[in-house]
């Protein structure tokens, strides 16, 4: 694939020497803070790489200053590729880097021809990829901005704790899905999105999870929340602030949405959206849920892989 600049002038190419690789290592660890048991070796970087994963990078002045890595699975019988890690030096957070990589993986997982049986070849039409719920950048980022849904909550997905700072209030995580092709993509990354109706729409919902008056968290009446067809859950702007200053709060707030998604999902509600309601100090965003599958939500879903032209 070609090499790309982004907005801020920094090329987003695949990686594809063990330097580059290498280099990702070197990141990865700088950016998690990780141990060494808990770092993707070079060796199976390699190993993926070559065996037809997505290795993406980021690069200023010849140095790596981003990556994405994705590889291909099967989720329900249906052929997708997951988005393992993405990555961003913390001195090139405000580019938009997150977001360039991410549409830089979409081409290429857009791109992939795969053969099936006979003659026929299949393309590839959703990703996946983790988050944690309480991260509100990456939820604005995900929902917002790539157009992301979900119906899955994974509760300390990679175990109680790894050896980064960012992993010791627990590894819970939403999982996406990325419908690459559908309307509902497209027009988010044409920057279409109806803001007005959708903070409008929050404002009138009683919150499964809310503030109170201290920052604290407070769960609201299950039974009444889910006999709706529309419920919110609210976040922290800034979870990272809450866990450097009062770990307790920060655990308190992920023991409560852990509550709010596990019961709203096990109840047929979907993570349709989320919004920033808060910008720059201590404050709720909020999920918007919806009492919806996801085939209904977002129609071109549960297609998988298709047939190619």
């Amino acid at each position: 694939m070609s090499e790309a600049k982004s907005k801020s002038g920094i090329s987003i190419r695949d990686l594809q020497t063990f330097d580059d690789l290498q280099k990702a290592e070197e990141l990865e660890r700088e950016v998690w803070d990780l141990a060494d048991r808990d770092v993707l070796p070079t060796t199976i970087a390699v190993a993926t790489r070559e065996s037809g994963s997505i290795w993406l990078g980021a690069f200023e002045n010849g140095e790596l200053v981003g990556f994405a890595f994705g590889f291909l699975g099967v989720e329900g019988g249906q052929l997708m590729v997951h988005s393992h890690m993405l990555a961003v030096r913390t001195s090139h957070r405000n580019l938009d880097l997150g977001y360039q990589l991410k549409l830089a993986q979409r081409e290429r997982v857009l791109a992939l021809r795969i053969q099936a049986s006979g003659s026929n070849e299949c393309r590839v039409s959703e990703m996946t990829w983790t988050f944690d719920p309480l991260q509100s950048k990456n939820a604005h980022l995900n929902f917002k901005k790539l157009g992301v849904v979900s119906d899955k909550y994974k509760i300390n997905f990679y175990g109680p704790e790894t050896s980064s700072v960012l992993h010791r209030n627990g590894t819970d995580r939403l999982w996406v899905r990325w419908p690459l092709m559908s309307r509902r993509v497209r027009e988010r990354l044409q920057g279409k999105e109806d803001r007005v109706e959708l903070v409008d729409a929050l404002s009138r919902l009683m919150p499964l999870v809310q503030f109170n008056g201290d920052g604290k968290p407070v769960k609201t009446d299950l039974s009444a929340a889910l006999s709706r067809q529309r419920i919110a859950i609210e976040i922290p702007s800034d979870i990272g602030l809450v866990e450097q200053k009062d770990p307790l709060l920060a655990r308190q707030w992920r023991e409560a949405t852990r509550w709010a998604f596990t019961a709203a999902l096990r109840a047929g509600f979907i993570v349709a959206e989320f919004c920033r309601t808060v910008r720059g100090k201590q404050g709720p965003g909020a999920y918007l849920l919806e009492k919806e599958r996801l085939e209904e939500y977002v129609p071109e879903m549960g297609r998988g892989a298709v047939p190619s032209r």
